[in-house]
């Protein structure tokens, strides 16, 4: 497989979305087999889902992370996304810091505006209407109080004077905010405001469009977002007969009904789960959150394919430094 991009080389990574807890009861075992597994499996990260009201077995990402971090030894660790309108950007602010620090600088936080049927805002009193507005807001004040010794803002929600959050992110300018989203508001929100771009249910050529509208609202911005930030998150499922198995895939695919299942998963033998990676990693994608569309009990079989069939051939293991640079900053 080719990771590059326009000629370039890329540093393409491949991590695991969590979603809703697949391993039956959760406990701290459970949680710290998972870990370890995906550790032994080189697995670049572990991203999870947000969710405050519902009954998915969904665990809130910030403490899930902290606790997440306590066990890591070199994996990174992210949201899939965070729904941030629903948050007190101030507070978020904090807590995203102190795990950052605490963690070696090792958070990757995506956010977004939350779908149209979310109970979250119901739950937290939040109105939907300029929940766009209002994600934009908090991801300029929260990247003021991580570089800022004392932040003063007004604006349409959000109100402070004099704030101070210390002590700061590891990473010098905080943790890079990746936005999620497939909108051409997305699009606009991850180009002039954000670090990085994570979008899921999305097409091989949807990926496409959203890499150059991203690129060219950046550069209208005069910013420029990271080659190696720009992600797909990509349900797979390895089988040997895939009409029969997409249906097994299905119920875990997060579908659309404007385009079929099997634009926006990779379902198939190795080989064909490759070469849709491939076709995004074409587009420009160097990120990959990818979840096996299956029961949890067949999960860990999945991950061992994907380590050896996917990750090993397309991602460049860590160098030695690298690794204890890692390791060192996880204590």
């Amino acid at each position: 497989m080719t990771s590059t991009y326009n000629g370039n080389p890329m540093k393409v990574r491949i991590g695991i979305g969590l979603g809703a807890w697949p391993f039956g009861a959760i406990t701290p075992a459970s949680v710290f087999e998972f870990i370890d597994r995906c550790e032994d499996l080189d697995i670049d990260s572990i991203w999870l889902s947000d969710r405050i009201a519902g009954r998915d077995d969904l665990l809130e990402p910030v403490t899930f992370m902290a606790f997440m971090a306590s066990r890591m030894r070199n994996m990174l660790f992210g949201t899939s996304v965070i729904v941030l309108p629903v948050r007190h950007p101030v507070v978020l602010a904090k807590e995203l810091a102190t795990l950052d620090l605490l963690s070696g600088g090792r958070l990757l936080p995506a956010v977004g505006i939350g779908p149209p049927t979310s109970d979250d805002f119901r739950a937290t009193g939040i109105e939907q209407k300029g929940r766009g507005r209002r994600t934009d807001e908090a991801i300029h004040l929260m990247k003021r109080l991580w570089t800022e010794d004392s932040v003063t803002f007004h604006g349409e929600y959000y109100s402070i004077e004099d704030i101070s959050v210390t002590p700061k992110p590891a990473q010098p300018q905080g943790p890079p905010i990746w936005i999620g989203g497939r909108s051409k508001a997305a699009y606009k929100r991850a180009g002039v405001l954000g670090d990085g771009w994570l979008s899921s249910s999305i097409t091989v050529e949807e990926a496409g469009e959203g890499v150059r509208s991203i690129k060219a609202y950046a550069a209208e911005a005069g910013r420029e977002v990271p080659e190696d930030h720009f992600g797909i998150y990509l349900p797979f499922l390895f089988t040997d007969n895939r009409e029969r198995d997409l249906d097994i895939a299905r119920p875990f695919l997060h579908g659309r009904p404007d385009v079929p299942d099997d634009a926006i998963s990779a379902v198939g033998n190795p080989e064909e789960v490759r070469a849709r990676v491939q076709q995004y990693i074409d587009t420009g994608a160097t990120k990959f959150v990818m979840r096996p569309a299956c029961p949890g009990d067949l999960w860990f079989d999945q991950l061992e394919t994907l380590a050896t069939e996917v990750i090993q051939p397309i991602q460049t293991p860590f160098s030695v430094r690298e690794r204890q640079k890692r390791a060192a900053a996880a204590g």
